[in-house]
């Protein structure tokens, strides 16, 4: 039993990855949902043709749009101030506001949990796992970061038992919830505008795992120290752990009950072709659409959370064959077969951390040499937050180096104000000799300064999580002119 009455329900940033998620499951629900954001958008449009009522810019009688006031007004407290005239009107009203941490929460009571953590690979994870068990029958509900290329969607409202969702550690909001199987993928110290130290980063993950149920499990990857860690110190404190990644990884960490050993990848085409053994006895095998060695770890935390809510490991396997990936995420977004850059590809991702963005550009790296064509690696980068730029300058710079050329913009900064000193210089000024490097300020004139830097059969990637991903077809148009940028 939930503990608000959700049959009309108002979202404050409705139009956000997270929020729309949660829209489109109370509509599924049969909830009178309405909202706002600050802008119009694909994600707003979907919702109001599925039945939302939804203004454009916040307004204090926005919480009457159906006629009446909501029962619940959610937010998240991150991204919208505590004097949004919505807000303002819910505490006036006396209406209650939920984080909407808290609303998922509320919209999982009843399932079986599967919550996926970690400082990078939450989304994919998530959505491999999703894909995996639609694949065995399951219909779970899902709400995931970001969109499924297949279907086209955020978030599921399903008539299986189990509820998948990614647990955001930025705020410790995964504190909230009770999962019945709990997925750490790895931990590096971010968001340290919200804890303060790495040390308290690290803490919030060891409370997570605190709240795996009596008879749930915890599953960490094996192939990262600091996941391994907290694993290790929830068994001594009783909580069933199980780890996976590498049979080198496993080896590594015999104190850790293997639950999903890597025993095999290779290339295979455009593909890589993934064995896993799991601790049911099974050894499944499966072929990865999507490249990079995180992918590979990622799938097979995905495998070994299916299997541990009771879904067939060939099934699971034979979904992670059919996985093609989330939107922003290694996501092709189109290739020039003819003209003076025949054969280059431009791709987006939503790489803001330097581990991540140093795994796509590796599985990048990667990729054209299994081609073997010549092929290069350029990336327009736009940092994300200040304080991320700040902390990590000398980090961005070595991930950048792996690319061959390099367009940096300015930093987005989001719900930061600018800092002092504190420009994408920190970064430009830093990377390797050995990569071609552009400071780029005015943002509309990046596509032709990346077009610049652009050969025939390159991979071109938009990187970060502000809007540099609006370039990646402002790209592609500057390649497919007729003649040379």
């Amino acid at each position: 039993m939930t503990n608000f009455d959700l049959s009309r329900v108002h979202l404050i940033g409705i139009g956000g990855a997270g929020m729309s998620g949660i829209a489109h499951i109370l509509l599924d629900r049969g909830a009178v949902v309405t909202g706002s954001d600050v802008k119009d958008s694909r994600p707003v449009r979907t919702l109001r043709s599925q039945g939302a009522t939804i203004a454009v810019g916040h307004a204090p009688e926005n919480l009457e749009l159906a006629g009446d006031l909501p029962t619940v007004v959610v937010t998240s407290f991150a991204a919208i101030p505590k004097d949004n005239p919505e807000l303002v009107r819910a505490a006036e009203e006396g209406i209650p506001v939920l984080r909407r941490s808290d609303l998922l929460a509320e919209l999982m009571d009843g399932y079986t949990q599967v919550l996926l953590a970690g400082t990078h690979g939450k989304t994919s994870t998530t959505s491999m796992s999703v894909v995996a068990l639609q694949a065995a029958g399951a219909d779970p509900s899902f709400a995931i970061g970001g969109q499924l290329n297949r279907a086209g969607t955020n978030a599921h409202h399903g008539t299986g038992e189990v509820f998948v969702a990614e647990a955001d550690e930025s705020d410790a909001s995964l504190l909230r919830y009770a999962p019945d199987v709990a997925v750490i993928t790895n931990i590096e110290p971010d968001h340290l505008d919200f804890f303060g130290t790495a040390e308290a980063y690290f803490q919030v993950f060891d409370d997570f795992a605190g709240r795996v149920t009596e008879h749930g499990h915890l599953v960490v990857c094996l192939d990262d120290d600091h996941a391994a860690a907290c694993g290790r110190r929830a068994l001594e404190r009783g909580i069933a752990v199980l780890g996976y990644g590498t049979a080198e990884a496993a080896a590594a960490n015999p104190d850790i009950p293997a639950g999903a050993v890597i025993t095999q990848e290779r290339l295979d085409g455009a593909n890589v072709a993934v064995s896993v053994q799991l601790h049911t006895g099974d050894t499944v095998d499966y072929s990865l659409a999507v490249p990079g060695r995180h992918m590979v770890l990622n799938s097979a935390a995905a495998l070994l959370a299916g299997t541990l809510v009771g879904a067939a490991p060939a099934e699971l396997a034979a979904g992670l064959s059919d996985f093609t990936g989330v939107r922003r995420r290694f996501e092709l977004k189109g290739e020039l077969t003819a003209g003076p850059y025949a054969g280059a590809r431009v791709y987006d991702d939503y790489a803001h951390h330097p581990t991540e963005v140093a795994a796509v550009l590796a599985a990048a790296r990667d990729k054209v040499a299994a081609e073997g064509a010549g092929a290069r690696v350029v990336v327009c980068f736009q940092p994300h937050l200040y304080s991320r730029t700040q902390e990590f300058a000398a980090e961005f710079a070595d991930a950048l180096s792996l690319a061959d050329a390099c367009v940096v913009l300015d930093i987005f900064g989001a719900r930061e104000a600018p800092v002092e000193g504190v420009t994408s210089r920190v970064i430009t000024d830093r990377i390797a000799a050995g990569t071609e490097v552009r400071y780029e300020p005015n943002f509309s004139a990046a596509p032709r300064t990346v077009a610049a830097l652009t050969r025939p059969g390159d991979l071109v990637f938009t990187m970060g999580a502000g809007n540099v991903t609006l370039l990646a077809d402002e790209i592609l148009a500057a390649l497919a002119a007729e003649t040379d940028v």
